[in-house]
């Protein structure tokens, strides 16, 4: 059985130190959380398997780590200057503030003000003077500085297309409607790649990267059975997208989107370019008088191609929630419920405890030290030494948070160097040799 609603993961989160409510003890800040011991750790885990697929295990992609300031210029050109705003309403009944085609049903016409533009973009001032002079946004998204260093990565790494960058960081947005808990909250973390192909190539690459991204998914535990695919209706594409693939996955609060595969066209290397006219631009942009480099590429017969985006991109903090509501069972053992977190081995926050059976006897803990460091030294990710007496309690908070192994160390491998394995799904517990102990932990991961 996994949980009934939402209100059971947040509750877990809290408790075990996955997500508090960011500034809590001066009321909390609405939209804002802050991830804790174990829910840095899960969220490092997901994006270093992120990084790792999309990364290290292609020869056709590269990473990026650009700034979250961005010039005005960048975000003019992108169209977000544009676009990036909502019309409000205010209910003079209720009190609540809404996107004027969100008002709900009990809000009655004759209450509802007349719709103001809201721009969804932070500002924040640069240099020394506040005088609205010098000002730069925090970015909405990642995506814009990979096109803005699309030349210069092209430069130093000869690469050709196909290729794509990678970028995963910080984003902003004021959003009005904050729901769902991390689902939708005003700073997130974003898992993005643009990758870059030859025009005429776009549709199948799109549809190379929905298939991909699916397995992706599945690797994190979260299976097909929980996603489905939405074709975004033509009336409802963003701006530059030919062609956008959502995943949506059964979150519990409904049926939302998790990750979304578009096809960009040539949209945003030709915006952010110079000498347009000279480039066979296929999208609509603007004019661009103040870029000064040729976001393109010369084919064989030395012509200037602009090439078109694929892009996978996805909220890293609806991944926590995804996986985390996934993993979650709760299941009956002789009349008494068993909480545990069912998350993939290198997802885990933490990938093995090593508890000694006596907290308070030298050579026992002495023991279970020099394992956990052994263990540690590996680097598999993070390995517990937990010394807090009762063992039943112990193995029950590591079911909670995910911890695939319990490794106890006890009497008997002192006397004939051996120690429990405990399952964290099947509770099985094995005696395992300790010299035999690194190559069990490694064939988990």
């Amino acid at each position: 059985m996994s949980a009934k609603n939402i209100d059971e993961l947040i509750a877990l989160c809290k408790r075990r130190g996955f997500i508090f409510q960011s500034s809590e003890i001066y009321g909390g800040t609405q939209g804002l959380y802050d991830y804790g011991p174990l829910g840095v750790e899960l969220k490092n885990n997901i994006k270093n398997s992120w990084w790792k697929s999309t990364v290290y295990e292609r020869d056709d992609v590269e990473g990026l780590d650009a700034a979250i300031l961005t010039k005005q210029s960048v975000l003019k050109h992108s169209g977000h200057e544009d676009t990036f705003s909502d019309p409000l309403v205010d209910c003079k009944s209720c009190g609540e503030r809404f996107r004027a085609d969100q008002v709900p049903d009990y809000c009655k016409k004759e209450d509802l003000t007349e719709p103001r533009q809201f721009n969804l973009m932070f500002k924040t001032n640069v240099g020394p003077v506040d005088d609205g002079s010098s000002f730069a946004y925090l970015r909405p998204e990642t995506a814009q500085q990979i096109f803005t260093n699309f030349k210069n990565v092209v430069d130093s790494t000869a690469r050709n297309i196909p290729f794509g960058i990678a970028q995963i960081g910080k984003a902003f947005r004021n959003e009005i409607t904050l729901k769902s808990f991390i689902f939708r909250v005003r700073e997130f973390e974003q898992m993005e790649l643009e990758f870059f192909v030859v025009p005429g190539t776009d549709e199948d690459w799109h549809k190379e990267w929905v298939e991909s991204r699916l397995a992706w998914w599945e690797n994190q535990g979260v299976s097909r059975e929980s996603l489905e695919l939405y074709d975004v209706p033509s009336d409802e594409l963003a701006h530059y997208s030919k062609a956008t693939v959502d995943i949506m996955y059964k979150f519990p609060h409904g049926v939302e989107e998790l990750e979304g595969i578009a096809n960009r066209t040539d949209f945003d290397l030709g915006s952010h370019s110079k000498d347009q006219k000279d480039l066979n631009i296929k999208s609509s942009v603007s004019e661009n008088k103040e870029s000064n480099a040729k976001l393109a590429l010369k084919d064989p017969d030395n012509n200037w191609v602009v090439p078109f985006v694929i892009e996978p991109s996805a909220g890293v903090d609806r991944a926590v929630l995804a996986i985390l509501n996934e993993a979650y069972n709760i299941e009956k053992i002789d009349d008494k419920e068993r909480v545990v977190l069912k998350l993939k081995p290198h997802l885990s926050p933490i990938k093995a405890a090593v508890i000694p059976l006596k907290k308070n006897d030298e050579k026992i803990v002495s023991r279970a030290k020099n394992i956990k460091n052994k263990l540690q030294a590996l680097g598999m990710g993070r390995v517990l030494f937990e010394n807090s007496g009762n063992i039943g309690k112990n193995y029950r908070r590591h079911d909670e948070i995910g911890t695939p192994i319990c490794i106890t160390i006890d009497f008997d491998t002192l006397e004939d160097g051996t120690v429990t394995v405990r399952d964290r799904d099947t509770m099985h517990q094995k005696r395992v040799k300790e010299s035999e102990l690194e190559e069990t932990f490694k064939k988990l991961f």
